[in-house]
């Protein structure tokens, strides 16, 4: 019989440790999936969005989806995520500006919806050594902030640095055209005072607010029409891991992309009908 202390036996758990709900990045798939089933009808009956082409996203794999960008609170980012998670059942993390991140609660919602902030090393990180999709909008807030008669005409991508993350991480980039974002919450006009008195790239004046008031004209949509056109991958014939390539080549490459989402979106803005009906 033992006279000193002996340790406790190691407790066995009958019950397996339940897996975090919320991964590395922030995201919450169960959270993730609410936003999902509350978004749905607008999505199929607010915004109508139609899809073409969606065989061309990578069912495995890192993929970065690179996108046109439009609307005072664009609804292109919440509309790619739904469509894509709702038909190919994968995630898709948004990188957009750490603006969001900042805000009380709306920061928190915003990581745990796939919200991630636009940084390189992110996107790297996910494309390379998560394998994710991963979507960008390269005209960043000089695509949001354009005045109604400004609509659909491409901004600069910035210096491509999308094109670089994609060849570092050796992953194709996929183009998307996007119409009826531009009209979902159109600026009419911009304050320019108020926006540096807030810390804001731009203070908007939406169509919306006319519609909805002071308040849900900042958040409720227009019922534009959604067309969401996926182009075939651009894959780069360069070695994948390097910390730097050709500037010339990656701003050419840029470019190229940006005129080929253009060109895209003047084809079907030429095919459309009706803002509202398509």
């Amino acid at each position: 019989m033992p006279t000193g202390d002996t340790a406790p036996e190691p407790t066995v758990r009958s019950v397996e440790e339940p897996v975090p709900d919320v991964d590395a990045w922030g995201r919450s798939e169960s959270f993730r999936a609410l936003t999902r089933r509350l978004y749905d009808p607008i999505y199929r009956y607010w915004l109508r969005a139609e899809w073409e082409g969606l065989e061309h996203v990578p069912l495995d794999g890192g993929a970065l989806l690179v996108a046109n960008h439009g609307g005072a609170i664009p609804s292109d980012a919440p509309v790619i995520m739904h469509g894509v998670e709702t038909e190919l059942l994968r995630p898709v993390y948004g990188l957009a500006e750490n603006l969001f991140r900042q805000l009380p609660v709306v920061g928190t919602l915003w990581s745990r919806a796939g919200g991630v902030p636009a940084h390189p090393d992110n996107a790297y990180r996910l494309l390379h050594d998560d394998r994710q999709l991963v979507l960008v909008f390269p005209e960043g807030t000089k695509g949001t902030g354009k005045l109604v008669k400004e609509r659909y005409r491409l901004r600069r991508f910035g210096r491509g640095g999308f094109v670089e993350i994609a060849m570092r991480a050796g992953v194709p980039v996929v183009p998307i055209a996007v119409i009826g974002n531009e009209e979902a919450m159109p600026i009419l006009w911009k304050s320019e005072r108020v926006a540096k008195l807030l810390g804001l790239p731009y203070f908007p004046i939406t169509a919306n607010q006319f519609v909805y008031g002071p308040v849900l004209g900042y958040v409720a949509p227009l019922p534009a029409k959604f067309r969401v056109r996926v182009l075939p991958p651009v894959r780069f014939d360069v070695e994948p891991g390097r910390e730097r390539y050709n500037r010339g080549m990656v701003m050419d490459e840029s470019e190229r992309i940006r005129a080929l989402i253009q060109h895209e979106v003047d084809d079907m803005l030429r095919a459309r009908h009706s803002i509202w009906r398509g």
